[in-house]
């Protein structure tokens, strides 16, 4: 009797039984363990305000060469708790603007303080919020009334986006990925007049944070619905004076461009020492954006992390010190000295003084915010101030690379150096603080106080048992 052979029958039917799984697996996409919803809301001035971030500034921006927005992306894990990100093309936040916000989304939405985070890209081409930046200039009372009206617009707006988000939350699946991108330069070891000879020769100097780390969203068909970006470099490519989101405007335009009908948002890291390069036309923004977005389209072709689990959140403050008060001499210098920028220090001498007469040695104090969230396996660290690059570096050495360091979040109140940084100086570690209306630069520990009370608050942060 003949031998069949059933080898190849076999590879037949396997053959057809993984191309079958492969068809259905490509139809039918992972189950939909969370919920996430997105939202936006345009915060480009109706009138004309002075913009913010240069002490060099002369007059009001007027004119709106790309829109600023509020973004929000709220995401509730399967157990039912929620978090929401807040972003805003705005130079900084401030604490009572952060805490206003949370607190109405509380009242609204029952989403506890913790889950309310918020970043601000740090645009220069941005109108000045009230509160922050009080060393940059004295304003008038009508400029004065109109910053107000526009900060109390920009706190409903964020509201707004954040509702719309919560409002739209519907079944998701959550996944992160990193790529790099290289246009971010230190511009604390890399002088800005050798800054062409030193990428020239490929031996530009000084740490720095090329990662792009994304968050893609997807909706119950496999569809892209939402996508967070992020990158630690200042957005400081442009310095005129139209409203612009600079480079991470951009991005953000080019990767919805990209991608129609998802809602894009752009967390700032830790990026306070850090420059783009080149810088100074429009043309350069729109190069770095396209080059975040395409690092953005690489995380997302390549194998991307799937988020399951729970979410969960903590928020803390610790107290921070000034290192002194300055002296009666040195405020009266500041208010009458005829100098470059005498506008800035007429403004700090004015600020400082009015702090120190209302608060005394408590004014020496300060209470940093640090906020933590976890979303299944991946870690959010959330440092308030403009954070230098050490402390993305440091912590993600210390905890793994399942961390996301943002800076600029919650109270942008001054830089935020590092022990390095501080004792070296210079700009970033002492003389940033005047534009800041702050007394002086910041007394030695301030890393290893940060650095403590974030591993505290990840361990806080931690899911509860299911």
């Amino acid at each position: 009797m003949a031998r069949v052979n059933r080898i190849p029958t076999l590879c037949r039917a396997l053959a057809f039984f993984v191309v079958t799984v492969s068809s259905l697996a490509a139809a039918n996409p992972p189950p939909a363990t969370w919920r996430a919803g997105s939202g936006s809301q345009a915060i480009t001035p109706k009138e004309p305000l002075w913009m913010t971030g240069y002490a060099m500034r002369t007059r009001p921006g007027e004119s709106a060469a790309q829109e600023l927005w509020a973004k929000a992306l709220a995401v509730q894990d399967p157990k039912g708790s929620r978090g929401v990100l807040i972003t805003v093309d705005l130079c900084g936040i401030t604490r009572e603007v952060s805490d206003r916000v949370a607190a109405e989304l509380e009242r609204r939405f029952g989403v506890p303080r913790s889950a309310v985070m918020t970043n601000a890209s740090h645009t220069h081409c941005s109108p000045w919020l009230e509160g922050h930046l009080n060393g940059l200039r004295l304003y008038s009372p009508e400029d004065r009334a109109r910053l107000t009206k526009y900060r109390e617009f920009v706190e409903t707006q964020m509201i707004a986006a954040a509702a719309q988000a919560l409002e739209a939350l519907k079944p998701a699946t959550l996944a992160w990925s990193e790529d790099e991108a290289t246009f971010g330069i230190n511009r604390r070891n890399n002088p800005a007049a050798q800054l062409p000879a030193l990428s020239a020769a490929g031996t530009l100097r000084g740490p720095s944070d090329p990662r792009v780390p994304v968050l893609a969203v997807r909706d119950a068909s496999g569809a892209l619905s939402a996508l967070l970006v992020s990158y630690a470099c200042h957005n400081t490519t442009l310095s005129f004076y139209e409203w612009h989101g600079d480079y991470a405007g951009c991005a953000q335009e080019e990767l919805q461009r990209r991608h129609p009908g998802a809602t894009v948002l752009f967390a700032s890291g830790c990026g306070a020492d850090i420059n783009p390069f080149p810088r100074g036309e429009v043309a350069h923004a729109e190069a770095h954006g396209r080059a975040l977005a395409d690092a953005a389209d690489r995380a997302l072709q390549g194998t991307m992390r799937p988020i399951d689990g729970r979410f969960a959140s903590a928020f803390g403050d610790i107290t921070l010190t000034f290192s002194r008060k300055p002296t009666e001499e040195e405020l009266r210098t500041a208010r009458e000295q005829d100098r470059p920028y005498k506008e800035m220090y007429q403004a700090w001498a004015h600020v400082v003084a009015e702090d120190l007469a209302a608060r005394g040695d408590a004014a020496l104090q300060y209470a940093y915010p640090i906020q933590t969230w976890k979303l299944g396996p991946l870690s959010w660290v959330a440092l308030g101030g403009e954070v230098v690059v050490d402390y993305s570096l440091r912590l993600r050495q210390e905890l793994g690379k399942d961390l996301w360091v943002f800076g600029y979040s919650t109270d942008v109140m001054c830089y935020i150096p590092s022990e390095r940084v501080l004792q070296e100086g210079r700009y970033e570690g002492d003389t940033s603080m005047v534009v800041y209306g702050r007394p002086s630069k910041w007394s030695p520990g301030i890393e290893e106080k940060i650095i403590a009370q974030t591993h505290a608050l990840l361990r806080q942060s931690m899911p509860a048992a299911k």
